[in-house]
């Protein structure tokens, strides 16, 4: 019976805790600014595009000069950019090395540490790199996208399909994304 108590009660605390971890509740720890980053507080604007990240993982390398672009023709319009490496081992994510690589390779972006993986979870993130974008709304924040960024990791002048963009295209217009959900390719997530 006791263990019967117990199986209930962890039910309950899983529930719990379920419930308190929403998405307005989420935050990390930037490495460019060493400063928290709370989605609740730098979704301000039109819309927030989370890039899943690593710096250890080819097709990142492929998608970079594309990511650069697509900042730079949106940052000016209302939509902020984050980078989020989720590498489970700390060792590999000193802040000051990914504070180094925003620099060096000209993402120009908060570089959020989820050492703990909870944005991965939270997400449901299988592949690097894969985006979500979060907008506002009047009961509080929401996943618009999450998924490609186009449909050629390898050939950027072979992509028939811009799929980052144009669910950033339908949010600036006032409209859902759609699809709202694409598919992505690149490394599997490392939970190890």
């Amino acid at each position: 019976m006791k263990k019967f108590y117990s199986i209930l009660f962890f039910l309950y605390l899983s529930m719990v805790y379920a419930k308190a971890q929403d998405i307005n509740s989420l935050s990390l720890q930037d490495a460019v600014t060493e400063k928290p980053f709370s989605l609740e507080n730098e979704v301000n604007q039109k819309a927030l595009v989370l890039i899943f990240h690593s710096t250890s993982c080819p097709f990142v390398k492929m998608y970079e000069e594309r990511i650069i672009t697509i900042r730079a023709r949106y940052q000016n319009q209302g939509i902020d950019f984050a980078l989020v490496n989720s590498e489970p081992n700390p060792e590999n994510q000193k802040a000051s090395d990914l504070r180094k690589y925003v620099d060096e390779s000209g993402l120009n972006m908060s570089y959020l540490m989820d050492v703990n993986q909870d944005w991965i979870k939270f997400f449901h993130i299988t592949k690097i790199p894969e985006v979500v974008i979060i907008t506002p709304s009047t009961n509080g924040l929401i996943t618009a996208y999450r998924g490609a960024i186009d449909n050629n990791a390898q050939a950027a002048g072979s992509v028939t399909e811009k799929f980052l963009e144009r669910a950033i295209n339908q949010i600036l217009k006032g409209e859902q994304p759609s699809p709202k959900q694409v598919r992505a390719v690149g490394c599997n997530v490392r939970s190890f």
